[in-house]
């Protein structure tokens, strides 16, 4: 397999490259560049790779921007200190989205993903059949949250978090302790970051997870109410056009 990384720091490419190794000692790492710039002209250079490796910070801009100068097939696994671009990211044809200090696991698991997609692409020669295998091994879920509390950064397990709500124009997530944080996402963006086996958007304003739902109660006009905790009763309606939608949701 050859790959190339587009890096800014020469540590964390070292880093990467080594484990890249460790993971398949058939690898190659073809090339380095660290910044736009160079990123352009060696992409336009070498266009048969098989992944590329791409950090989201560099010396002179974000790597999105290669992507609108030249345009890019080839495979691409994210690799990045902070994680608010992941949606940015999964717009464009991404394997998989690693936070640094990457791990080796974290790093077999995307390389394994990625030959998953290389497999699938091989059996299925069809551009729809393709786009469909993408549109699996993207899928992404995350795992934390991180909130500000006070004057201080707290990451929010998603396993802890029972509902996210629209207030006031901010959306908050409320754990399971009744704590509730704004965080910097709509409800049609957390619906692409999250688990939907787990979590539902029962109506404009709340995308509840499958545990805080203690019982379901019908309603009016076609419609069910939901007891759980720390949620007001006029939230807890499920709307009448996603009532059939819940009920699926529930018997998964």
């Amino acid at each position: 397999m050859n790959v190339i990384i587009i890096e800014d720091e020469p540590l964390s490419a070292d880093h990467l490259t080594a484990l890249l190794k460790r993971v398949d000692a058939s690898i190659e790492v073809m090339a380095t560049a660290d910044t736009i710039k160079k990123s352009v002209k060696l992409l336009a250079e070498k266009p048969n790779i098989d992944l590329l490796f791409v950090d989201i910070h560099l010396a002179d801009g974000l790597s999105f921007d290669i992507f609108s100068k030249i345009s890019v097939t080839t495979p691409i696994i994210f690799t990045t200190a902070y994680d608010e671009y992941a949606i940015k990211a999964f717009k464009v044809n991404s394997i998989d989205y690693l936070l640094k200090p990457i791990g080796i696991e974290d790093l077999r698991l995307a390389i394994q993903k990625f030959e998953k997609l290389r497999t699938a692409a091989i059996h299925h020669l069809n551009t729809e059949k393709i786009d469909t295998a993408f549109s699996i091994l993207n899928k992404h879920y995350k795992n934390r949250f991180m909130v500000k509390i006070g004057d201080t950064i707290a990451s929010i397990k998603t396993d802890d978090i029972i509902y996210f709500i629209a207030e006031d124009g901010i959306i908050l997530l409320v754990t399971n302790a009744g704590r509730r944080y704004p965080i910097d996402y709509t409800l049609d963006q957390l619906e692409q970051l999250i688990d939907l086996n787990l979590f539902f958007r029962v109506n404009r304003k709340v995308l509840i997870h499958i545990e805080a739902v203690k019982k379901v109660n019908t309603y009016f006009n076609g419609r069910y109410k939901l007891s759980t905790d720390f949620l007001k009763e006029e939230d807890s309606i499920v709307s009448r056009e996603r009532v059939s939608e819940f009920k699926q949701w529930l018997d998964k």
